[in-house]
């Protein structure tokens, strides 16, 4: 990336963007300004004086190019010091704040429902029990007589739908969305389900995952004439769909999903159909079941199944396509056969501790990795207490192995929204306290061990453990319920790119002295295959391990196009696969290397 010219030394900078979310700084010495093409819309010599300003103002310096900060070597012998002393000062600055900005995003959840005269009221609960997959917004599409009516809004599902809304979604058909934005920007029209019409008739969509190879669609499907209304990817599907010469509907949506590559798993709705897809790596979960009335269900998670008291039946396979129509249900295993390849961030954080995902219960892996953690990396210690609430499982079960008492030692506000007003006289770690306070009775005095699910930059860890100190505790003992995330996903979770991860940068212990804890430690990788077992192999644990099950070749295009490769070269599948391809020899499937120097060779 490239950054500023503020001065001729080593400075802390901000990425050259002007959109209003909170930007991680980071350090690079001169940049070439003048001959950049950083300005975006910024017109004129004095535009760019004026942002430069602005670039100076936040970084603490002055016209001159003076720092306040003075950001000098921490160690002449190890680079990795000046990273840890930089990021630690950043966070007593106030630098690298974004508390909202520092934990994975659930991606996104999606219902369909078929044989209901309450289709979407039912499709309404449902993706109310999927709301923690995203918050973004929400959307239900029914047909009725031939025709999609479609209701759609920025939210939470209780605040885009009311009583008079859903008596307007009449039918017996319905498929449902919430979201959170992995792919095209937090705007209204990038809500789904999308709907469409096209010459053989209208369409609905609505997708949980991410396309790898979407801008390259996009740019053809453009060339050749096609106008997209939203910047998601889920909209190429559609576009797809139309220009497929195939008849029927369903051959028109095989030979388009053929196209695609990354993760999907999607529900359409036409007018007399409910279909459910799933990519042939199975990355994101869909599951099926069924109501006492003969009404099916299809959702991203069990929870939805459970709440409209419908009996969960099985999977959708990868690579599977269900229909269901007034024929009754068929199913086509019509996409290519490819390594399954299930998220397995799915058990860690991203899916409710009441679902099955994957044919596995989500409490009983988090519990288990508690216990490893607890026969790993134990602590001498008095109290175990959870960053709420996806480390609370992990944390029964380290607990119950130690033989530790469990306390609720931070209790979290469920209504704290993404805006509030913070006052004038600054308040350390006011985001962080809004949504969790701690219970001095339990943390005073006592020698602590805290788990949580995951670290991902490490800003929110440290005001975590500040928080803790603060209340009395004399020790803080910090134990992740993951391995460390060293590379990005590109298979549906909004994750930071890989150098804005903090493990993709430190080690374990540059980390510890980083969030200021007394002990550190993650699950790690080869006994999370361990616990896996025989299914280890059918998980992804790429953003843990580097190795990716399917090239993303959107990332990789626009490296090379940074690297000054032809656009010729970044046509060629093949050579583009004979550069990032590799095999993986414990699983015998083909993968992209993550260039992290931790990334293991081979899997254990």
């Amino acid at each position: 990336m490239e950054t500023l010219r503020v001065c001729q030394r080593q400075a802390v900078v901000l990425p050259v963007s002007l959109s209003k979310k909170k930007a991680t700084p980071f350090v690079a010495t001169d940049a070439k300004l003048e001959s950049s093409n950083l300005w975006g819309r910024i017109p004129g010599r004095s535009c760019k004086k004026r942002y430069l300003g602005r670039i100076r103002a936040k970084c603490g310096q002055s016209e001159t190019g003076s720092d306040p900060f003075q950001w000098k070597s921490a160690s002449n012998d190890n680079p990795m010091a000046d990273v840890v002393e930089i990021r630690r000062q950043q966070s007593l600055v106030g630098y690298g704040d974004g508390d909202y900005d520092d934990v994975l995003r659930e991606e996104c959840g999606v219902v369909g429902i078929y044989g209901d005269d309450e289709a979407s009221r039912l499709c309404y609960l449902a993706i109310h029990a999927l709301q923690h997959r995203g918050q973004e917004g929400a959307g239900i599409v029914t047909a009725r007589s031939g025709v999609l009516k479609a209701e759609t809004g920025i939210g939470l599902v209780s605040d885009v739908f009311n009583e008079a809304k859903l008596s307007q979604l009449k039918g017996d058909l319905a498929i449902g969305h919430v979201r959170y934005a992995t792919a095209g920007a937090s705007e209204a029209r990038n809500v789904q389900p999308f709907v469409a019409g096209y010459r053989f008739g209208s369409v609905a969509v609505a997708h949980n995952g991410n396309l790898v190879n979407y801008k390259a669609l996009r740019s053809a499907l453009e060339e050749n004439g096609s106008i997209f209304n939203t910047s998601s990817d889920t909209e190429v599907v559609l576009h797809l769909i139309a220009i497929s010469t195939a008849r029927p509907f369903i051959s028109r949506l095989v030979d388009a999903c053929e196209r695609l590559e990354g993760a999907y798993s999607l529900v359409f709705l036409t007018e007399d159909k409910l279909v459910a897809v799933r990519d042939p790596h199975g990355f994101r979960p869909l599951v099926m079941g069924r109501r006492s009335n003969g009404a099916v269900v299809f959702a991203s998670e069990t929870c939805a199944l459970d709440l409209i008291e419908a009996e969960y039946e099985r999977e959708v396979n990868p690579g599977e396509v269900v229909v269901v129509d007034k024929d009754g249900m068929s199913s086509l295993c019509l996409l290519p056969q490819k390594q399954r390849k299930s998220c397995v961030f799915e058990h860690i954080y991203f899916a409710l501790p009441t679902s099955v995902v994957f044919g596995r219960s989500v409490y009983e892996s988090r519990y288990e990795f508690g216990q490893i953690l607890a026969e790993d990396a134990p602590a001498d210690c008095d109290v175990v207490i959870a960053v709420p609430d996806s480390g609370v499982v992990a944390a029964l079960g380290y607990a119950a192995k130690a033989r530790l008492p469990f306390q609720q030692g931070l209790i979290r506000s469920h209504y704290v929204g993404r805006t509030f007003i913070e006052p004038s006289q600054k308040i350390r770690d006011f985001g962080v306290k809004l949504k969790l306070s701690p219970v001095h009775a339990v943390l005073e005095g006592k020698r602590v061990v805290v788990v949580d699910d995951s670290i991902v930059r490490g800003t929110t860890s440290s005001k975590i453990v500040r928080l803790i100190r603060d209340a009395g505790a004399t020790e803080v003992h910090v134990r992740i319920a993951s391995p460390p995330i060293i590379g990005s996903c590109y298979y549906g979770v909004d994750t930071p790119s890989k150098e804005q991860l903090i493990s993709h940068n430190m080690t374990v212990e540059q980390t510890r002295e980083f969030i200021g804890a007394d002990s550190l430690a993650f699950l790690p990788l080869a006994r999370l295959r361990g616990m896996l077992g025989e299914e280890a192999p059918s998980y992804c644990d790429a953003c843990f391990s580097g190795i990716y099950a399917v090239p993303p070749r959107d990332v990789l295009a626009a490296e090379m196009a940074g690297d000054g490769l032809s656009d010729q070269t970044m046509k060629l599948p093949k050579a583009l696969n004979a550069v990032t391809e590799c095999v993986d020899p414990s699983t015998s499937s083909r993968g992209i290397i993550n260039s992290h120097p931790r990334a293991p060779a081979t899997l254990p």
